[in-house]
């Protein structure tokens, strides 16, 4: 198995092996993380960080034409946006340790950094399922040596986190939840026991886990949260949005582990909200992708516009995407258009599947990789208006 399908895959495949309880070595608990420590934080607010980055965009259109977009962080945003990363680690070993490297740099500036338009952003290093050890265990070896104990390490110190963040830095403050894959399953855990019917949950202004499947009752919009409710409209607070992306022309598989409950005999579906179009429905994604190269898997970007190269770090492609929720064969996922026209001098294309070890695409896992680069634009939005709607209910 190649080194890009093997990055592309851990996004996902860690929360979805710590779920099924893969097997390691257990050492003593590791110590504590002390968050009041801000080198234990990925991205603090008015920090020279991580999150502090260029978040120029160019806008390229069908016609061709573009237009720079530029962009800046609220120091005074009145609701804050507390992150969880996917898994990026290289570190050595089962547990990353708690020293920022490029790969979760990478990552925050991918995902979060735009948001911090509307939010004060925190984003707390965790001991995460690391990339090294799925590598090893897909490629069918054994896991390499624990660096503490499995599964609920990196889950303990986001709960950490959030705890110290709550107690010392929210005030009453409204917050957005979001995480992706590894971070989207640890946010849910963390909602679920900590959020989901306690004090906690007033200040909840939305939470966006992107990139997981999370469960709920058929036909109704709660489930694995009991009165966290998926949102219907931009102006609804305290409910959330969820989803895993796929192409439209590529389909989950039978064998895909997005889109429906893991566990066997579930009588429950797979939540899916379009952020394009939260009342249902297709709506515009408005993707801020990476003008360079992708993310994770290295792939080369598309010739966004004919005879222009680009230098900014982000582009948008307006009218390019279009998002719907679909319900087939057993999946309920955001089904991705795009809306092509060769005849035009922009992309007809986009970078962002996993590649299968025989070079083709690996159907399975969807656009995972930029599951929330698709809809940045909406979600940006979206958390505007949410925290307007929040700030008004809460004046007092």
């Amino acid at each position: 198995m190649s080194r890009k399908m093997l990055a592309g895959l851990t996004l996902g495949a860690a929360a979805m092996m710590l779920a099924m309880g893969v097997a390691t070595a257990q050492d003593a608990a590791p110590p504590k993380n002390d968050y009041s420590n801000k080198a234990n934080w990925l991205c603090w607010p008015g920090r020279d960080d991580a999150c502090a980055i260029d978040n120029t965009a160019t806008i390229v259109r069908a016609d061709g034409s573009t237009q720079k977009e530029t962009w800046k962080a609220d120091p005074a945003a009145k609701v804050d946006c507390f992150y969880v990363y996917p898994t990026v680690s290289n570190d050595p070993g089962v547990i990353s340790d708690m020293t920022a490297n490029a790969e979760e740099k990478r990552v925050v500036e991918q995902q979060l950094a735009r948001f911090g338009s509307k939010c004060r952003v925190f984003a707390p290093l965790y001991r995460q399922f690391t990339l090294t050890a799925l590598r090893q265990m897909m490629s069918g070896g054994a896991p390499p040596a624990n660096r503490g104990a499995m599964p609920q390490t990196g889950y303990n110190d986001v709960v950490d986190a959030w705890n110290w963040y709550m107690a010392n830095e929210n005030k009453g403050r409204g917050v957005v939840l979001i995480g992706h894959s590894q971070g989207s399953g640890v946010l849910t855990q963390l909602i679920k026991e900590h959020v989901d019917g306690k004090p906690a949950q007033k200040q909840l202004v939305s939470a966006l886990l992107l990139g997981t499947t999370l469960p709920v009752e058929k036909g109704r919009d709660t489930g694995t949260f009991t009165s966290i409710p998926l949102c219907k409209s931009a102006t609804q607070t305290g409910c959330v949005i969820a989803y895993a992306a796929f192409r439209d022309t590529v389909p989950p598989p039978p064998t895909s582990l997005f889109g429906r409950p893991r566990e066997p005999g579930s009588t429950m579906g797979a939540a899916c909200v379009n952020p394009a179009n939260l009342s249902g429905g297709k709506g515009e994604l408005k993707a801020y992708l990476a003008a360079g190269r992708t993310m994770i898997s290295g792939e080369g970007p598309p010739v966004w516009a004919k005879g222009k190269t680009l230098d900014t770090p982000f582009v948008a492609v307006p009218g390019l995407l279009t998002g719907e929720c679909v319900n087939k064969d057993g999946f309920h996922y955001l089904s991705v258009h795009i809306n092509a026209d060769p005849a035009d001098p922009r992309a007809d294309d986009i970078a962002g599947d996993v590649p299968g070890a025989d070079g083709k695409v690996n159907a399975g896992w969807g656009l995972h990789l930029i599951d929330v680069n698709l809809a940045m634009g909406n979600l940006v939005d979206i958390v505007e208006s949410q925290s307007k709607a929040w700030l008004a209910k809460n004046k007092g």
